[in-house]
């Protein structure tokens, strides 16, 4: 008898679903993966607010909205193939996730100037690239960046090598939110800068995206990454 309960047991066990916690991310989680769908939301054109690693009710309605534009069930839940959908990739097996707390700190943006200054740096993405350009009608690369810190009361000069030569160096694995980085682009030297915003990404003006989030260290931009400045 007790031979048959034990097979009972182990065959309900077998059964259960390996995965049934983590199926989805919905509300109320939080962490790094919930920071990445964020970035990728905001990257679509969703409006998140900074992306906080936090599963909150912004980020509900911006999944709803992509769903509904996908064709797909909006239930602000996403689940495998929302996530495939809008990742490329398959949901990961593994996650760190947790409910009611606070993300904002562990992500990166730690310092209440940073926090500010980020938050503003977003306000402006979409808008369109312009040579020259240092008012929200139109900006290039530093005239984004000089234009965001001035919003927080912070003079930096007006084109990225001398923004690069006039403020200490940091290295790769020092970075801050908040630190500008720079690029040798179309000339040697720094030629194009953007603000770093933690976990490798950073917000940029570029020639032909305009105000947008781009990953430092991966793509065209790691190939012509020369460093980072601290200006906070």
């Amino acid at each position: 008898m007790l031979g048959v309960v034990l097979a009972a047991a182990t065959t309900a066990a077998v059964a259960l679903p390996v995965q049934n916690v983590f199926a989805s991310f919905k509300q109320g989680q939080s962490g790094p993966e919930v920071a990445a769908i964020q970035e990728q939301l905001l990257m679509e054109g969703y409006d998140i607010g900074i992306p906080d690693g936090v599963y909150g009710a912004r980020t509900v309605a911006a999944v709803k909205k992509y769903q509904a534009s996908m064709g797909l069930a909006a239930d602000g839940v996403i689940g495998n193939f929302t996530y495939k959908k809008l990742m490329g990739k398959e949901m990961p097996s593994r996650r760190s996730l947790n409910s009611n707390r606070s993300y904002g700190s562990s992500y990166g943006y730690g310092s209440s100037t940073a926090r500010a200054l980020i938050s503003t740096a977003y306000d402006y993405v979409g808008v369109p690239y312009v040579f020259g350009g240092t008012t929200p009608w139109g900006f290039d690369c530093s005239g984004y960046t000089q234009y965001v810190f001035r919003q927080m009361g912070i003079e930096i000069p007006r084109t990225a090598d001398a923004q690069y030569y006039a403020y200490p160096k940091v290295s790769s694995s020092e970075l801050e939110p908040g630190d500008l980085v720079f690029f040798e682009t179309y000339e040697p030297g720094p030629s194009h800068c953007g603000i770093y915003i933690g976990n490798g990404q950073m917000l940029q003006a570029g020639s032909s995206t305009g105000v947008t989030v781009s990953n430092v260290f991966s793509g065209y931009w790691g190939a012509h990454y020369i460093g980072a400045a601290r200006v906070l």
